[in-house]
């Protein structure tokens, strides 16, 4: 059975993913289908909205997508296999086509949303969650950086929110997401598949009034913030660099106030991923608040490519992430540079510095 199932029900475009074994991962496969699907729907007339679920071991619902197949990403590295390559530029293709899809795109983001399941989902016109979503961006646990247009919707949170999720990869819960704009709705689980029916029931006019109804269905009502988003958080995640927030969050876990235990949790956290690439992120993010999507995604696709060639193979932060995390999986990832302070200016600014001209990027007819 194909690990994308895609069908057409009373004019609206039904895609699951349906890889459950690996939380519905991304292979280069998958993205090729869901591509097509999305395409031959696009001017289909008889295609008035689309609708994308998960499933897991037992059926449908329950988990997302749990990102890209990051076991891939490390053997085709090491063999130098160049669907690497094909990979991550048919992805951000896909990201880019979502984001600007005509007709309304509805994610139903139960259980793991990360990474690539993000890329999926936050271009959907409606984003739906419930209280068993998991959702996060978190790359930086494996050397690499919240890709997928993560520079795009990231920077676009209030504050310093994206800095902060896009450096130390916090998970969210359902409610969380819809409280910091990740999510436009909760519902409990148990109402999923009768949600996912009634799209299909009636006898839609057009696409707007799919949308319609399926906000009528969501309660409304913005859930309370998480604890982590609070002041201090934005005050120090604004800072200009990240050696300036990790002294600002020791001087704050050395007092006694509500946030320093949050303080000394965070800087943990801070502490165990790549130093460079934890300065190449709050470039990337910063960079991306100026930029359009586009713009954005070809900045990712630079930056990809130096993740897995900037240095000798070997030497790849990214390669050395994801060994450390799901292959060796030791969670001992031996980074160079291990302090912050020591990561080089020229290094971090490699990571920009387009490895093609214009005219033969390989994202250069995204608009």
């Amino acid at each position: 059975m194909s690990d994308v199932l895609c069908e057409v029900v009373s004019k609206i475009g039904l895609i699951t993913l349906n890889r459950p074994k690996a939380l519905n991962a991304l292979s280069l496969s998958m993205v090729r289908d869901l591509t097509a699907c999305l395409l031959a729907w696009r001017d289909n007339p008889e295609v008035l909205a689309v609708a994308i679920r998960g499933s897991h071991k037992e059926g449908v619902f329950g988990h997302f997508c749990a990102g890209g197949d990051i076991r891939f990403f490390h053997q085709a590295a090491l063999a130098g296999n160049p669907a690497l390559e094909d990979f991550f530029t048919e992805e951000y293709t896909l990201n880019h086509l979502i984001h600007t899809y005509p007709k309304p795109y509805i994610a139903f983001m139960d259980g793991i949303v990360m990474g690539g399941g993000m890329g999926l989902s936050q271009g959907a016109a409606f984003r739906l969650v419930t209280e068993r979503t998991q959702m996060a961006m978190p790359e930086t646990h494996i050397g690499l950086f919240p890709d997928v247009g993560g520079g795009y919707f990231l920077s676009r949170l209030n504050g310093s929110c994206g800095e902060y999720l896009g450096l130390t990869g916090q998970a969210l819960t359902g409610a969380q997401a819809v409280a910091v704009g990740l999510a436009d709705g909760q519902v409990a689980s148990d109402q999923l598949q009768t949600l996912w029916d009634g799209l299909t029931h009636p006898s839609w006019p057009n696409g707007a009034a799919v949308l319609n109804w399926l906000r009528s269905q969501v309660d409304a009502q913005v859930p309370s913030s998480p604890a982590w988003l609070h002041q201090d958080m934005h005050r120090v995640f604004a800072l200009p660099t990240v050696s300036q927030m990790m002294d600002a969050l020791s001087d704050l876990a050395q007092g006694s106030g509500a946030h320093a235990a949050w303080a000394q949790t965070t800087l943990d956290v801070l502490r165990h991923r790549s130093a460079l690439m934890l300065c190449v992120v709050l470039q990337q993010i910063r960079r991306a608040r100026v930029m359009d999507l586009a713009d954005d995604l070809r900045m990712e696709r630079n930056m990809v490519r130096h993740c897995f060639h900037l240095r000798p193979i070997g030497e790849s932060e990214t390669v050395e992430g994801i060994r450390a995390l799901a292959v060796d999986k030791d969670k001992q990832p031996r980074w160079k540079p291990q302090r912050v302070a020591d990561v080089s200016a020229t290094e971090v600014e490699a990571f920009f510095e387009p490895p093609w001209p214009d005219h033969a990027h390989p994202l250069r007819s995204l608009r």
